[in-house]
């Protein structure tokens, strides 16, 4: 638990989601589900990427979504991890709250060491506020539904004010040209700046945000044999909703350049 792979740095974290194998899956079930990917953007307006990406990421298209019971998984946590032990007796109500709501027996779940589970790997808390049925049955099912997965993938996205179509982030350099842009990094991802005065302090033309939101920065490691130091991007207001289903900004950058990467010659 105090070990999470978004701690390392950005130059090991990539590779970890972002390979030959995942780019090739990731644009064969692009193929596969078009259909469907039409109606989430036309329905819940969020790109289909980003979906496809971010269904690769937490559960390689569901081939992974866990191996431990989650019922024992949350008891465990609650009881024996006291630095968030009122964050996981939540989680397991909220879990025992779906099951009924969703006749899933608690006991026949499996998901992650954290208590995530099914092909979204929500936790508890967001499969109930996040999590919809987009197959037509009124049941939700995000272990073998793929409508309902990638539905509340988006719904998740949307509920964040995804834009479909807008910019997620935009490069900076490699150097950050003012106290306010530094300071704006160091504080993370609720620090927002202006996108005019981000254009003007680098000496550059970015893409304008929707509605003339707020930038953040973000500075991602580069591997000391490629020079080392940082590679800083602005995040416009869809990055900063990825970073509301992850918070860590490395996160958010897999999900981005993985979306990329989906969409290249996929057209």
């Amino acid at each position: 638990m105090d070990k999470q792979w978004e701690a390392k740095p950005y130059y090991d974290y990539r590779p970890l989601f972002i390979t030959p194998a995942v780019i090739a899956q990731g644009k064969a079930k692009l193929q596969e589900y078009k259909p469907l990917l039409d109606r989430i953007e036309s329905k819940l307006g969020v790109d289909r990427e980003v979906v496809v990406a971010i269904w690769g990421i937490e559960s390689r298209f569901g081939n992974h979504q866990g191996r431990y019971p989650v019922f024992t998984t949350l008891n465990t946590l609650f009881d024996a991890y006291p630095r968030r032990s009122a964050f996981f007796r939540n989680e397991l109500v909220q879990f025992l709250l779906l099951c009924r709501d969703n006749q899933i027996d608690p006991l026949g779940v499996k998901g992650s060491y954290a208590g995530a589970f099914g092909q979204t790997q929500f936790i508890p808390s967001s499969f109930r506020t996040y999590a919809i049925s987009f197959d037509g049955n009124n049941r939700i099912d995000v272990f073998t539904s793929v409508d309902d997965i990638l539905g509340s993938i988006a719904n998740y996205l949307r509920r964040f004010h995804w834009t479909l179509n807008a910019p997620i982030y935009s490069d900076l350099g490699s150097e950050l040209k003012s106290q306010a842009l530094i300071a704006a990094n160091t504080k993370g991802r609720l620090a927002k700046v202006d996108w005019e005065s981000v254009c003007q302090t680098q000496g550059l033309r970015l893409p304008q945000p929707p509605d003339n939101s707020g930038l953040i920065v973000v500075g991602l490691e580069v591997s000391p044999d490629e020079g080392g130091g940082f590679r800083y991007i602005a995040g416009y207001q869809n990055f900063q909703a990825i970073t509301e289903w992850n918070h860590s900004s490395r996160y958010a950058m897999v999900v981005s350049e993985l979306a990329e990467a989906l969409k290249q010659g996929s057209n």
